[in-house]
């Protein structure tokens, strides 16, 4: 697949099938995250790789009940209540891209870092999702512990991946908005 086809097709993908991912697969995710370019070259990210369908079931429950804690939206207290929704979405595959230690770009760097991961999976014929509902939770000692992610560690960016039940559909983007400036205007 090429480039831009891959940045065109790269879609959230909620709907996985239960195949597990093969450790050289995950492997070669990771390679190409780090590929990113960061902050005066820190490459600050490290990768937490659960794979383990019971371990993703409860960090999916209680980083359910987390985010229902402090959720203010109706729309999400409502989705977040319904004992069927699973906030990794069943996906085999939680990747989270973990900054080294707190820095003022941190955020920046981990989520190029993760943009790779997710393109690399489009290309693979694989599913990404960020969940950003599972987010606090995995940044809280509780999720800390859980995975294990060692202090000063810190979580950014809770990937899922995955072989897609189905395609994703196409979503349309609007045109974007540009104020140029340059020698012409």
């Amino acid at each position: 697949m090429e480039l831009l086809d891959a940045i065109a097709q790269r879609r959230a993908v909620r709907d996985y099938l239960p195949d597990v991912l093969e450790r050289s697969t995950l492997e070669g995710l990771i390679r190409a995250a780090v590929q990113a370019p960061s902050a005066v070259d820190s490459q600050p990210w490290r990768f937490v790789v659960v794979r383990q369908r019971a371990l993703l079931d409860r960090i999916a429950r209680e980083a359910k009940a987390w985010r229902l804690r402090s959720e203010s939206s109706a729309d999400l207290r409502k989705l977040l209540q319904d004992p069927g929704f699973h906030v990794f979405y069943n996906a085999p595959v939680l990747v989270v891209i973990a900054a080294e230690q707190e820095s003022p770009w941190m955020v920046e760097d981990c989520s190029l870092a993760a943009q790779n991961l997710m393109l690399a999976a489009c290309d693979q014929g694989l599913g990404s999702c960020w969940i950003g509902l599972s987010q606090d939770y995995l940044r809280s000692a509780a999720g800390r512990e859980l995975l294990g992610i060692p202090a000063g560690w810190v979580p950014v960016a809770p990937i899922i991946l995955g072989r897609p039940r189905a395609p994703a559909p196409p979503h349309l983007r609007r045109d974007p908005q540009v104020r140029w400036i340059d020698e012409a205007s």
